[in-house]
């Protein structure tokens, strides 16, 4: 989840996000102030102590987030939604899993518009590449995964998002609370009211759908206009660059590659394990166009309607695992970046 907001002066229609001049840093906008909570998170115990918590590292008015989040709305669809994603997760990949997922990304409506974007924003494109060591084709296809280009940033204000999963998300609600510290911070930091911005229904923002906590350490200001902005083109690209090099992207160098399998196979597949390429050969691997490249390397599973494919995954596949932490997401980024490749 990957996933940011903007400063300045300037209004962008679709996306709901007010840009103001002047120093935010000690002065959060909106007009908020109760209090007590009232409305959908009233009485949460652990909402209140987290304002608490702002006030005292943070500085914070403990009468305007009382006021801000009383404005926040529980996202019922989405615990719901997650519910039944994290029974999924726990079954594993299924047979013609890779075909479904493939499917989402690798059709035209994915690659045609990679391919009007980068012609669009072809001087943008290749400074980043050039300034962070990048391939144009990998920032297109995490845009292409993330957003079709800035065609469905979302639709839930991050507010409601990220105040939901962090109290009613016991799974990962100790993640989403510090998101939503990062979220108050950034939004001061950047001129926002916090009740403005939309975004996924995790909180994940622009074309990038970067996180807050991603926001803070990696977007950068691409365009030079004196704010990072990213749902603007030229801050997605140059910020989403920034990434992948802050992750380790190792320029000239291998994604992926396919093996071919001699009887079972028994090591075991994913982005948590490592292992050398003798151990993967030892295992009945073979690989058809081996790399010589250094760093650890995974052994990754794709399950298609008919067959199961192994490939290696490189240090820079790893890298694009950072962004979302999924082979298939993976896997899709560097299909539908290769697509793009060979029609640009």
């Amino acid at each position: 989840m990957s996933l940011s907001a903007c400063g300045g002066h300037a209004e962008r229609t679709g996306n709901k996000v007010a840009h103001h001049t002047g120093d935010s840093q000690h002065s959060p906008l909106g007009a908020y102030s109760a209090q007590s909570i009232s409305g959908d998170y009233a009485g949460y115990a652990s909402l209140e102590q987290f304002i608490g918590e702002m006030v005292d590292k943070h500085g914070f008015e403990r009468d305007y987030l009382n006021g801000l989040f009383s404005e926040a709305q529980r996202k019922n669809w989405t615990l719901n939604y997650l519910a039944k994603s994290d029974q999924a997760m726990k079954r594993g990949p299924s047979v013609g899993g890779w075909t479904r997922y493939r499917g989402k990304f690798l059709d035209k409506h994915h690659i045609t518009g990679g391919v009007e974007f980068a012609y669009n924003y072809r001087s943008a494109l290749q400074r980043a590449s050039q300034e962070y060591g990048v391939p144009e084709e990998y920032i297109l296809g995490i845009l292409a995964v993330e957003t079709i280009f800035g065609g469905n940033v979302g639709s839930h204000r991050v507010l409601d998002a990220l105040t939901t999963l962090s109290f009613d998300y016991t799974r990962r609600g100790e993640y989403f609370r510090s998101e939503l510290e990062d979220y108050l911070l950034m939004t001061r930091n950047e001129g926002l009211d916090p009740a403005e911005p939309i975004g996924s229904f995790a909180g994940a923002m622009g074309l990038g759908q970067f996180m807050p906590s991603s926001f803070l350490q990696f977007a950068v200001d691409f365009n030079n206009d004196g704010r990072r902005d990213l749902w603007d083109p030229e801050d997605a690209i140059g910020s989403i660059a920034n990434y992948f090099a802050q992750h380790g992207w190792k320029p000239g160098q291998p994604v992926v590659s396919p093996l071919t399998a001699r009887g079972k196979v028994k090591l075991e597949p994913g982005i948590s394990k490592q292992y050398t390429l003798a151990e993967i050969e030892q295992a009945g691997l073979h690989s058809t166009h081996p790399y010589d490249t250094n760093g650890p390397l995974h052994l990754l599973l794709l399950r298609h309607a008919g067959h199961d494919q192994y490939l290696i995954g490189y240090p820079n596949f790893y890298t694009i695992t950072r962004y979302n932490h999924s082979t298939y997401y993976a896997m899709a980024v560097h299909e539908v970046a290769q697509a793009i490749k060979q029609l640009l």
